[in-house]
């Protein structure tokens, strides 16, 4: 590319408003939507859906104890269910979140592409009332 001082001015701020900053606000976005997933940490909740919650674990006990037993096996399940339940609610508030990102990102880059046509529109419409 030519140096800014050769080049025609409207050519270089239609450059840097049609190709330059898209790409850029493209790259923010991306940026936005890595961070949310590693914020909410969503494939590692996926891969550890049904893992103890806090890895709260009991150990069984030795020897023929059906009390104990049972006991053991209901707080094991209980835990597991807490931790589904815990990882379910960050998964679904992650996907909105994620939702959420990826409309705002395209918002603001149709925004930003579109906004020089609504300024000229504004200026014809109270100049010249032609809307």
């Amino acid at each position: 590319m030519q140096s800014s001082e050769k080049q025609n001015t409207l050519i270089v701020w239609l450059l840097w408003q049609f190709y330059d900053m898209p790409k850029f606000l493209i790259g923010v976005w991306k940026n936005y939507i890595l961070f949310a997933l590693n914020y909410f940490s969503l494939p590692i909740l996926l891969k550890s859906l049904l893992a103890p919650w806090r890895r709260y674990r009991w150990n069984y006990p030795r020897g023929f104890h059906v009390v104990e037993f049972l006991t053991t096996l209901i707080s094991n399940v209980y835990s597991r269910f807490m931790g589904a339940l815990v990882r379910v609610v960050l998964i679904i508030a992650g996907i909105i979140f994620q939702i959420f990102v990826i409309f705002a990102g395209l918002f603001v880059i149709l925004l930003w592409i579109l906004v020089p046509f609504i300024i000229i529109l504004g200026f014809l419409f109270i100049f010249f009332n032609v809307i």
